[in-house]
Order: structure tokens, then sequence, then C-alpha cells
């Protein structure tokens, strides 16, 4: 058999694959939409990906022209920090009370579970109150109204009186009071 052209051959070829490409076109199609998605994603990936590359290499400029603090901004240290009682901006912030209360207890190496100078007796609102630690107590304020959290607070300021008591209860009074509203 006698050789044919080589244009007639190669249309002939690009013939068989248009064929073969038709054929498999239903498959193609259906994986299009997950090709193309995942395409996308790429392409985002490599796009935050250099952002960030080129972030770190303008960090790193930026840091050797701007020397760094000695001491940055929002660190402080324990003798930075006013003395307890001394008077300082947070004396009536009730949950720097009871942190200050907290840190204190936890120096000293005690932790009282019950209220000093009770009797075992608590208030009507929580007859156990006496004997109630910290965490005991903030897991059974939820179930309490505003009327029984003034009374456990009258209670507390009578007998008591700890900071960290003291400004949890506060602060469970208002929560309630403003739910109330």
């Amino acid at each position: 058999m006698k050789c044919l052209p080589l244009p007639v051959r190669v249309a002939a070829g690009l013939a068989v694959t248009a064929v073969d490409e038709a054929r498999r076109l239903p498959q193609q199609l259906a994986g299009l939409p997950v090709t193309l998605v995942s395409q996308a994603l790429q392409l985002s990936m490599r796009v935050q990906q250099t952002v960030t590359e080129l972030a770190i290499k303008g960090d790193d400029l930026l840091a050797g022209l701007r020397p760094a603090p000695e001491t940055p901004e929002w660190a402080t240290f324990d003798e930075d920090l006013p003395e307890p009682g001394a008077g300082g901006p947070d004396v009536a912030d009730p949950w720097a009370q009871e942190e200050r209360a907290l840190a204190e207890e936890h120096v000293e190496g005690e932790f009282d579970s019950g209220a000093e100078g009770t009797d075992g007796e608590g208030p009507d609102a929580l007859p156990e109150y006496g004997e109630l630690s910290l965490p005991q107590l903030r897991g059974r304020l939820r179930r309490l109204s505003a009327v029984q959290l003034e009374e456990l607070l009258a209670y507390e300021r009578e007998h008591a009186a700890r900071p960290e008591f003291l400004g949890m209860l506060e602060r469970r009074l208002l929560t309630v009071r403003n739910q109330q509203r």
C-alpha cells in the first residue's frame, strides 16, 4: 500500500483524537467543577503564601530600621503593679480585688474554702454558703435570683467580707439585673 501524504495522515489522526475526546466528554464534564474549584483553591493558597512571604520580608526590613523598645508596652512585672491596698487605680474594681485576693491566698499557701466567722449556717438563699469554696459558689450562682444574690452579698459583707467572694457576687448581681431589664 502506498503511503499517504503527511497532511492527510495528520488530518486522519486529528479526526480519531476528536472522536475519542467526544466519547470521554461526559466523564470530563462531571469532574470539571471539582477540577476548577481545586485549581482556584491552589491559586488562592499560592497568592496567600506569596503575600505572607512579602510581609515577612517587609517586617524584617522595618525591624532593622526601627529598634525595639527595651521593655515592650504590654509587659508588666510584679514590681510595676501597685501594692494591694496602696490605693491604686483599681481599688473599686471588683475584678482586680478578686485577682489580688486570690494571688495573696496562693502566696500564703492557704486556700480557705469556708467563710471566716460563720457558724456553719448561711443565708436562706444558700444555707451551705459558709462551707463553699469560690468555684463551688460560682457553680451555684446561676440559679439564684437578684433578691437571693443581694442576701448573699449582705451576708458576705457582714461576716467574712472576702474580696474575691464580694467581687463575684457583685458581678453576678449586676448581670442578673441587666438581664431583667
